[in-house]
């Protein structure tokens, strides 16, 4: 089975999440196309009122609020002639990223994952990848530290409606004792003072020096670990 491209995904969750941005305003375009309409961008009688601005003068901190990690793993079984993916998630993320206006990071800015609390449809392979692939013993914690966008429309939005945007974020992931730097795909919406979306990059076993799952029930395992988070964060200016 072909794995599909980050980039590919990303570009179909940029169209989704335009798809449903023009649903949820249709209305008010509608709206304004009628005779004696409102102008363009006033709020329709009765409809909901313009989002929250903020300051793009001023750097913009995203504090998470709430936001699920996942890996994801292709692997094959013995007796199957497809690969499957091993998948484990855990809603123990924190951490905040502060942006200034002309794109740079604040050195301080950092999210962390509990790797102890992956958890997956088996128990067993839990139990393993804690014990003998991640060490979670003696390297608890994922650390990701950005250090710069790609792809950013800098400052920040901060728009009265709600705005889809898509970018790069680059930084350097911690795990298992190893550094290195990661470019994550990031699918945001802008919605007021919250910021929500979808980052994702891949990390090599290799690069971290984690030992690939190898029981007697595994034909094959990816070389690669696809990493998600889906993330919802509170804005605020400082």
């Amino acid at each position: 089975m072909k794995v599909t491209s980050n980039v590919w995904v990303v570009t179909l969750l940029a169209v989704g999440i335009t798809a449903q941005l023009t649903r949820v305003e249709g209305s008010v375009f509608a709206q304004a196309a009628q005779p004696g309409a409102p102008p363009a961008g006033a709020p329709a009688a009765g409809g909901p009122p313009p989002l929250p601005t903020f300051d793009t003068s001023k750097p913009a901190k995203l504090d998470m609020a709430n936001a699920t990690a996942r890996y994801r793993v292709a692997e094959q079984l013995v007796g199957l002639n497809v690969l499957s993916d091993a998948v484990g998630t855990t809603s123990t993320v924190t951490g905040s990223i502060v942006i200034a206006p002309d794109g740079s990071i604040a050195k301080d800015s950092k999210i962390t994952v509990d790797m102890r609390t992956f958890s997956s449809d088996q128990e067993p392979r839990d139990n393993f990848i804690r014990t003998r692939t991640l060490e979670t013993d003696k390297f608890p914690m994922l650390e990701f530290m950005p250090t710069r966008t790609k792809g950013l429309t800098l400052p920040l939005p901060s728009p009265p409606r709600i705005q889809a945007i898509g970018f790069q974020l680059v930084g350097n992931v911690t795990l298992h004792g190893v550094t290195k730097e990661v470019t994550f795909d990031v699918v945001a919406t802008l919605r007021g003072g919250t910021v929500a979306g979808l980052a994702r990059g891949s990390l090599l076993f290799a690069d971290f020096k984690i030992t690939k799952p190898s029981v007697p029930v595994l034909l094959s395992v990816d070389d690669k670990i696809q990493i998600e988070v889906e993330f919802r964060a509170n804005r605020s200016a400082l």
